[in-house]
């Protein structure tokens, strides 16, 4: 049995895991965490969005070797959060979800903090400041 980049070879046929499935599952896996508000994908991703395509691996770098992967996200956390703890927890997913789907061995996740968002938290002084009105 021979392994070669991001793909097994076994006696029945090759699998080949394409860094585009990789930073999926991390992104999937990333935007399931408390805190992340979204992926911070830059300029090329907004005009895919703009189109109408949604970009399920915006904001996220992928490197995957023979055996091993190493990824980079890119967020926006929501404001009021813990960002080491954000970060901590996507790492711990991101790990987990990209090592159990695919096979490979996550050598590093490196979080990029992009920006906070504050929508969240000014919606609800709003929702607040009109309850009190009333």
């Amino acid at each position: 049995m021979e392994e070669n980049n991001s793909g097994i070879l076994d006696e029945l046929g090759s699998i080949k895991i394409t860094d585009e499935v990789v930073a999926i599952i991390a992104g999937i896996a990333a935007m399931d965490v408390p805190g992340v508000s979204s992926m911070s994908g830059g300029i090329a991703n907004g005009i895919a969005e703009a189109l109408g395509r949604k970009n399920l691996s915006k904001g996220v770098k992928v490197e995957v070797g023979e055996k091993e992967a190493a990824i980079d996200l890119y967020i926006i956390v929501e404001y009021g959060y813990r960002i080491p703890e954000i970060a901590w927890n996507i790492q711990e997913k991101v790990k987990k979800s990209v090592e159990a789907m695919t096979g490979l061995n996550v050598i590093e996740v490196n979080i990029h903090v992009q920006g906070v968002n504050f929508d969240k938290e000014s919606k609800k002084e709003n929702a607040d400041e009109q309850a009190r009105l009333k």
